[in-house]
């Protein structure tokens, strides 16, 4: 049995306009954090280094997010609100990216559910 995280073969994360299919039922709302790796907090190449703590901190949001939704049962997460701070560690001379998410669970309804509201 494989360990690697294996990508649904539909949607599953729903970013903020996005709206997830009607048959989805919320079911609450949880929240998951994320971060970039740490990189040289310096001033040189300041912007290229961001983006790559960026790119990085959000492919580990969705990845958290797909793990969430499997671990609750869902078939669905529509997020919400996030938040994006960088985190300094002056001793060691590194920063990073640290989000907050916060998604709403869906579960789709079952045949019976929906035609029996």
């Amino acid at each position: 049995m494989s360990s690697t995280l294996r990508w649904p073969d539909t949607q599953m994360l729903f970013w903020h306009r996005e709206l997830p299919p009607l048959d989805g039922e919320p079911i609450a709302e949880h929240v998951v954090e994320a971060d970039s790796s740490r990189v040289p907090g310096t001033l040189a190449h300041r912007d290229e280094l961001w983006d790559r703590c960026y790119h990085e901190l959000m492919a580990n949001a969705k990845s958290r997010l797909v793990q969430e939704v499997a671990r609750l049962a869902g078939h669905y997460a529509h997020v919400l609100d996030e938040s994006i701070t960088p985190k300094h560690d002056d001793a060691a001379g590194e920063a990073w990216l640290h989000g907050r998410f916060v998604y709403m669970l869906y579960r789709r309804q079952t045949a019976e559910r929906s035609i029996n509201p």
